[in-house]
């Protein structure tokens, strides 16, 4: 089956006063695609999401979200659309059900939605819990259980696992890549390097509003992979480092042939190594 484009800009720019963040972005995400966008604090990642989303409006260049007009997407439009950005927007005073229970009347659908999200994102049993009680990977996770209730087309993930500890980050991992099984198309914004490997199918690294490289993680390590090396570690404990081609492959074979090898590695780089090499700039 043919595969639908949910999101689609064309020269995207954006200027606040003389200040530049955003030059020339072109990106098409599909359903069931998860789309990174990658890029160090400032670098223009969530103002990209507010102008997908229209709450700001580029200067030049057009974008298309599920077939409308970025700077008039209708009621029903939104209704196809859910959020976690930096603001979690929840209230604090209010149990999670009560906090879900206002969405279901925003969005015409049933209370009985409220089980199944808060039982998904792993909630059932903090469902009279004030939110100011909860930690914040429960908030983050009831924000996105907020974000899924009405079963949306698009997702925007505004770095979604940020500060979180590696257990919670691991299940909204879990919990993304559940959403893109269902067709849903995630907009995902990080400066998690690894995140992004793990989940993406294709990313865009953003430089000072600039996308300057984009692609399938690994495709995009293997391009910059200058060194082409092959590292072994022997149940010996020797470390050898070989050249990756047919040099090498006598040497390699005879270690296999002996049983001495404990692992191997080639030498691509990860994608804050590419993004290093490109910049010269150091996630921060």
């Amino acid at each position: 089956m043919e595969q639908k484009n949910r999101i689609v800009t064309d020269h995207i720019a954006m200027s606040f006063q003389d200040n530049v963040v955003l030059q020339d972005i072109n990106v098409k995400i599909e359903e069931g695609e998860i789309f990174g966008l990658l890029g160090p604090s400032g670098a223009g990642k969530t103002t990209l999401i507010k102008i997908l989303t229209g709450q700001l409006k580029q200067i030049s260049g057009t974008a298309q979200v599920l077939g409308m007009d970025n700077r008039s997407i209708t009621r029903e439009g939104y209704a196809k659309i859910g959020m976690v950005l930096d603001n979690t927007g929840l209230y604090d005073r209010l149990t999670c059900w009560d906090n879900l229970a206002l969405f279901t009347e925003i969005y015409g659908i049933s209370k009985d939605r409220i089980k199944v999200v808060l039982n998904k994102v792993g909630l059932e049993d903090a469902t009279k819990r004030s939110v100011h009680k909860l930690s914040k990977g429960m908030k983050q996770r009831l924000a996105l259980a907020r974000a899924i209730m009405h079963e949306p087309e698009i997702l925007f993930l505004d770095e979604p696992t940020s500060g979180l500890d590696p257990a919670t980050a691991s299940y909204i991992h879990q919990l993304i890549l559940e959403e893109k099984g269902k067709g849903t198309a995630i907009f995902l914004t990080t400066h998690n390097m690894e995140e992004a490997t793990k989940l993406c199918d294709n990313v865009a690294l953003l430089n000072k509003g600039q996308i300057v490289e984009y692609g399938y993680p690994k495709n995009i390590c293997r391009k910059y992979n200058f060194q082409n090396k092959i590292q072994l570690l022997l149940k010996n404990g020797e470390s050898h480092t070989l050249t990756n081609d047919s040099s090498s492959a006598e040497l390699i074979g005879n270690y296999f042939k002996n049983n001495a090898v404990e692992s191997i590695h080639s030498s691509e780089p990860n994608l804050e190594t590419v993004f290093m090499e490109i910049t010269g700039r150091r996630f921060e």
